[in-house]
């Protein structure tokens, strides 16, 4: 039976009107609108979003005079480009139908895109904005790149030309390892795919079997916003920002701008440009420091030059020999005058001893040879065992005192035999550093009179002219000597003119 007759309304009818269940009701009025409304595309403004964990995505449509709810299957939602937003402008493509348990319509939403360029830039400046004011854009946060990384990860697609126009700019100006993390450039996987590149890259362990990157360029080509939309999602800028290893994005050309440009660390124009930016050209780093070698061995050059010069000059001002050798004669002349000097005094006294010594009076001898004999006439007549034991005593007295007084004697006998060897070693040093410094001086002295005298000039090829013994300085006074003599650096030579 169609719930929905075309009968003419008379009035009331209780007795002849069917009854229904809610549960049929219902069906039939969910049979009427997907019926009615089969296919229908919607243009409004994105209210609440709902995004539970099973991936469906719940939202709102709205303008301002009504609101539906609307539903996007996890399926279809894999699938689109970009989410939607609240507060973004779309046209959803789908149909409606109801839903029972709540007596309310709502929309299947099989397709949504932004509602135009605007719409979509609107959305990218209220994202900027967002992540710029917790500080992921701040300069302050960015890191520098390292000069000449040993190990650069690409994060693009494995296919394409930008891929191949990396590694062929970076062979031509100074080749590194490369390790390349093949991801979806666009499309619904690109956003996760380049965040897990972004953050496996950053796991990875330096110096380990897969080793950690120094440098990591994230590349695509050029193309249109929704085409680079992945690359402006939340969770890439935010994976960009908190990279460990200086980042360089490279999306697209050089007009076009993403929010990973901002979270980078450098932003290249091109593919082209990353490259170029990530490593030096080698040609040009080996010709610089050829040059700096160059420079390096002039100004040693020149210095050892000028060290050379000065050196001579300061041996031309250094006294003859003859003049620092007067002084040190003459006081050895006066020294040696005094020690004989002081023989010839010491001579006199001994002389006047012996002449006492002979003019003693004979009486005087003869008294001390008396009490000699008396001595040993008293001697005679002491008795041998007091005369032992006396001689016991004063034996053993005797070698007390000496063990005490030879520990004394021992360590001043070591001192004055250290101070004897210190002052024969102080003067033995300034006797040695005093010799030193005449013969320094006599070298330098004769050093200077070789570079004075003429034999240094006939070293660098000049020669000396003589006739007789006289040196010839004319030409035409040695057009009329018979023999000439020339002396060179390593001889003489006798020539007839």
């Amino acid at each position: 039976m169609d719930l929905f007759d075309d009968r003419p309304d008379d009035g009331p009818a209780e007795g002849n009107s069917p009854e229904y269940t809610i549960g049929e009701l219902s069906g039939a009025i969910k049979r009427v609108i997907e019926n009615e409304f089969g296919h229908v595309r919607v243009r409004a403004e994105v209210g609440r979003v709902s995004l539970p964990r099973s991936g469906h995505v719940y939202l709102d449509l709205k303008d301002d005079k009504a609101v539906m709810a609307g539903i996007i299957w996890k399926g279809v939602a894999s699938k689109l480009t970009t989410l939607p937003e609240e507060g973004m402008e779309v046209i959803a493509t789908g149909r409606i139908t109801t839903f029972p348990g709540q007596s309310k319509y709502q929309i299947i939403i099989e397709d949504i895109k932004p509602a135009g360029m605007g719409a979509l830039m609107a959305v990218l400046e209220k994202r900027k904005a967002a992540l710029a004011a917790e500080g992921l854009f701040d300069p302050a946060h960015k890191r520098p790149l390292p000069y000449l990384p040993e190990i650069i990860g690409v994060i693009t697609s494995p296919s394409g030309a930008v891929i191949r126009d990396i590694l062929h700019r970076l062979r031509d100006r100074f080749p590194r390892k490369v390790l390349i993390w093949p991801v979806a450039v666009q499309g619904a996987k690109c956003a996760p795919e380049v965040t897990r590149a972004i953050e496996g890259f950053n796991l990875l362990t330096p110096g380990g079997a897969l080793p950690r990157p120094d440098l990591l360029i994230v590349a695509r080509g050029g193309g249109s916003v929704e085409d680079l939309w992945g690359f402006n999602e939340e969770a890439v800028v935010r994976a960009t920002a908190a990279s460990d290893i200086p980042l360089i994005s490279a999306v697209g050309h050089e007009t076009d701008t993403t929010l990973i440009d901002f979270a980078s660390d450098m932003r290249a124009p091109t593919p082209t440009a990353a490259a170029e930016l990530a490593v030096p050209v080698r040609v040009e780093l080996v010709a610089y420091l050829d040059q700096q070698n160059a420079r390096m061995s002039r100004a040693l050059s020149q210095g050892l030059v000028q060290r050379g010069q000065r050196l001579r000059d300061m041996a031309r001002a250094l006294p003859r020999a003859e003049t620092l050798l007067e002084n040190p004669r003459q006081r050895l002349d006066r020294v040696s005058d005094r020690l004989t000097r002081a023989k010839t005094l010491t001579e006199a006294p001994k002389l006047r001893l012996e002449r006492a010594i002979a003019r003693l009076d004979p009486a005087l001898m003869t008294g001390v040879q008396q009490r000699k004999m008396r001595l040993a006439d008293l001697s005679g007549g002491l008795r041998p065992a007091t005369l032992q034991r006396r001689l016991s005593q004063d034996a053993q007295r005797i070698a007390s005192l000496s063990k005490r007084l030879a520990p004394a004697l021992e360590r001043e006998r070591a001192l004055q035999a250290a101070r004897y060897s210190r002052a024969t070693q102080a003067l033995s040093d300034v006797g040695q550093r005093q010799l030193q410094n005449w013969q320094s001086q006599i070298a330098a002295a004769e050093r200077l009179r070789r570079t004075l005298g003429y034999e240094a000039t006939l070293e660098r090829g000049f020669a000396v002219v003589r006739s007789g013994g006289a040196v010839i300085t004319s030409s035409k006074v040695a057009a009329n000597e018979k023999t000439l003599e020339i002396q060179f650096a390593d001889g003489k030579v006798n020539v007839s003119p």
